[in-house]
């Protein structure tokens, strides 16, 4: 009995792996907006009603696929982070993971920082995996403050209330230990990291600095001083 179980789950979970290859598939055709259960149907040999066995609708196949991307990002972060290395060229080393992981999966990176997908709207679940990669972050952060080798920088422009409180909020629940300007800087620094890779996903680089592979490494850098590492 237990061995047809557990048959039966493998059989399942290769099923599964399938239909979110194909759902892939898709959003390198035809974007998220486009992505069809009944398209993902006729391409793996299937009825639509054996798919909505495994997904069913379609805005439970792009959480499945939200999921997986971010899982794998915040997998590429974590590897690329080698503790007891120097906290400057962890905090090097992440950032370039996570630019190499969004180059070679373009159309899964557009998918979770892209624009947002009409009438679909991500459930809780996918939070955890989301924060992945400011953790990574933050981790190294930490370490670094720990070991004595971080700079708090000044606390300039001194926040107000609202942005004071939310600070307070998410040292509290992801960064304790971490000062304040330190954990602003981060957070700056995070939404930097992302936003110079979907300006060059998304072609707003061209004409500027394209190839951008040493502004980004040079923005890398100045992006670690500035959130107190040490050149390294």
């Amino acid at each position: 009995m237990n061995a047809g179980r557990t048959a039966r789950e493998r059989a399942r979970a290769e099923l599964t792996r399938e239909i979110t290859d194909a759902a892939r598939r898709q959003l390198a055709e035809a974007g998220a907006d486009g992505l069809s259960l009944r398209a993902v149907a006729r391409e793996l040999g299937m009825v639509s009603s054996a798919l909505y066995r495994y997904f069913p609708s379609r805005d439970d196949l792009l959480t499945a696929l939200i999921l997986e991307a971010y899982e794998a990002l915040g997998d590429a972060a974590a590897t690329a982070d080698q503790a007891g290395a120097d906290p400057a060229r962890r905090w090097r080393d992440v950032c370039t993971a996570v630019r190499a992981w969004s180059r070679a999966h373009p159309h899964e990176y557009a998918l979770i920082y892209g624009s947002p997908i009409p009438g679909y709207q991500a459930p809780q679940t996918t939070i955890a995996q989301a924060a992945r990669v400011p953790l990574v972050m933050v981790g190294v952060l930490s370490d670094a403050l720990a070991a004595g080798a971080l700079t708090p920088p000044a606390d300039v422009p001194t926040p107000g209330p609202l942005l004071a409180e939310q600070i307070r909020q998410v040292a509290a629940s992801t960064a304790q230990g971490l000062p304040g300007p330190v954990l602003t800087c981060a957070l700056i620094a995070w939404t930097q990291l992302f936003g110079m890779i979907s300006f060059e996903l998304f072609g707003q680089l061209v004409g500027s600095v394209d190839p951008s592979d040493e502004f980004f490494a040079n923005a890398v850098g100045r992006m670690a001083a500035f959130v107190g590492l040490p050149p390294g």
